[in-house]
């Protein structure tokens, strides 16, 4: 489809693959050189992004199975969701092979930790070389019943390489792009209903009308009503502060 230079550096081919709108790169021999840092220092609305996230996580979750259960961020940053949710009230974890967990230690998980009741990966769907394989194998791995993501779509023809953003060249990192029709292949190939609206999506079979979930997804609304679940559910800011302290008590103690 096009060329372009990644990382100022590496002349890469992107290809559209099949009738579904994927856009994808060749195979992404850079990745080593890309993730010498897991999160870009670009990356400066990552605060503002995990407030949303968390917004939206809640009410969704809270929504669909009361907040009851363990949870689990498969690609967690800086623990920064995971922390968030936490002080929502969710059982959440943290798991990320490629950052690490700087706000919610104490939290870690892994994917056969399970049963998990649902399970995120913010901000990862574009860095995967197969997405379809990523998603069913934590979904059989963790158990859960519902898939949340977060990855911007294109409509249309592809977008000229100096029109849209996502594409993000200087980092190496974005190597697969997607339209709605994409999403929805992978949704049949899952078995899971799809829900999508902008930039978040769901993969599930629990019940929810797609008014709830567009209300719910739209950042204004979602900052508004987050006092739902947090009226619903007990933080776990300071049971998890007493917790951690727990083993330097004991330290002293002895």
């Amino acid at each position: 489809m096009f060329r372009h230079r990644l990382l100022g550096k590496y002349d890469v081919q992107y290809f559209q693959c099949g009738d579904c709108g994927f856009l994808q790169t060749e195979t992404p021999y850079w990745l080593d050189e890309a993730y010498s840092s897991a999160i870009t220092t670009a990356d400066t609305g990552i605060l503002q992004r995990n407030h949303y996230l968390s917004n939206v996580g809640a009410l969704i979750l809270w929504r669909l199975f009361s907040g009851r259960g363990k949870f689990l961020d498969a690609a967690g940053g800086y623990g920064i969701y995971t922390r968030l949710m936490r002080d929502f009230g969710f059982d959440y974890y943290w798991c990320d092979p490629h950052a690490q967990n700087l706000v919610a230690r104490g939290f870690e998980g892994e994917p056969t930790a399970g049963p998990y009741v649902a399970v995120s990966a913010f901000e990862v769907l574009e860095h995967l070389v197969d997405p379809l394989d990523f998603i069913s194998s934590l979904l059989r791995q963790t158990q859960a019943k519902a898939f949340i993501a977060t990855t911007e779509l294109f409509s249309g023809a592809v977008p000229a390489p100096e029109s849209w953003w996502y594409y993000a060249f200087p980092t190496g990192q974005h190597i697969s792009f997607y339209r709605r029709s994409t999403l929805d292949v992978i949704s049949r190939k899952l078995g899971l209903k799809l829900y999508s609206n902008r930039n978040f999506h769901l993969w599930t079979n629990e019940p929810m009308s797609r008014f709830e979930f567009n209300l719910f997804t739209h950042g204004r609304v979602a900052a508004l009503l987050s006092w739902m679940p947090r009226l619903a559910l007990e933080s776990k800011m300071w049971p998890d502060h007493d917790r951690l302290m727990k083993p330097e008590q004991n330290k002293r103690a002895g």
